[in-house]
């Protein structure tokens, strides 16, 4: 049975792209891909897109038993390698719309009507879930929830917006981004440097609320790492992308 959900009726025919990093996501990438074939919006062809980087367990050969389209990144580029070579196939094929997802299984594809109908709607260039406006669903840990507070008052100060989940994975792009993203995307925790990104190049950007959930399978992008050093690297690209930015004035600077 198709998943039919309510976006709001559009006259133009839109191409969207879901972008799903993938890293060692075997347990869980196979539902994923089952679960968008099923969905379907009015006047949106839906194109998924697993961007497999270089995964050490079965996730590719997964993928493959579902779908003929994909990335398979021969060396593992991170997180953020990852989203923008998604990206970046959505810019050069010419999609109207990507919505960035992850292969984990914590983003349930019923909330994308949520992130699809701001842009839609031209209300907005960058459309990021946030799990913390209704505070349902999966709230993460206490120490994530630490941090995300830590980047909200930063974003607050540099500039002047308040985002209550800058590190949500859950995101929509209209062309203007993927123009820019498709020039520059930080390469490493990229969701946090990716809001100065989008504010300094005059992109508007709004949260939509939405229900996530524990992760299905995987490993976390900080898996490698402290989270005291994920917090210092996080914020010194922040600080970085956001000086560079606003004594060049352009993102083709960076």
């Amino acid at each position: 049975m198709k998943n039919y959900i309510k976006v709001k009726e559009t006259n133009k025919h839109i191409k969207l792209l879901i972008v799903i990093p993938c890293y060692n996501e075997e347990e869980s990438i196979g539902s994923l891909l089952q679960s968008l074939q099923s969905l379907s919006l009015p006047n949106v062809s839906i194109t998924a897109l697993p961007v497999n980087d270089c995964s050490k367990d079965n996730t590719l050969s997964v993928i493959r038993k579902h779908t003929s389209t994909y990335l398979n990144l021969p060396v593992n580029l991170g997180i953020g390698g990852a989203v923008q070579s998604g990206y970046k196939y959505a810019y050069k094929n010419k999609f109207d719309i990507a919505i960035q997802l992850d292969g984990d299984g914590q983003h349930p594809i019923s909330e994308i009507q949520n992130l699809l109908q701001p842009i839609l709607n031209n209300e907005a260039d960058v459309v990021i879930g946030s799990r913390f406006i209704t505070k349902q669903g999966f709230q993460s840990s206490t120490l994530r929830r630490t941090g995300i507070k830590y980047f909200k008052n930063l974003n607050r100060l540099l500039l002047g917006i308040t985002i209550t989940d800058s590190t949500s994975g859950f995101r929509a792009l209209n062309l203007k981004a993927l123009e820019i993203v498709n020039d520059y995307y930080p390469d490493e925790y990229p969701e946090p440097e990716a809001i100065v990104l989008y504010h300094l190049n005059n992109l508007k950007i709004i949260e939509a609320p939405v229900v996530m959930h524990e992760r299905q399978g995987g490993q976390s992008s900080i898996r490698s790492f402290g989270s005291i050093y994920y917090m210092m690297k996080v914020t010194l690209g922040i600080l970085f992308i956001y000086l560079r930015l606003k004594l060049n004035g352009k993102r083709n600077t960076l």
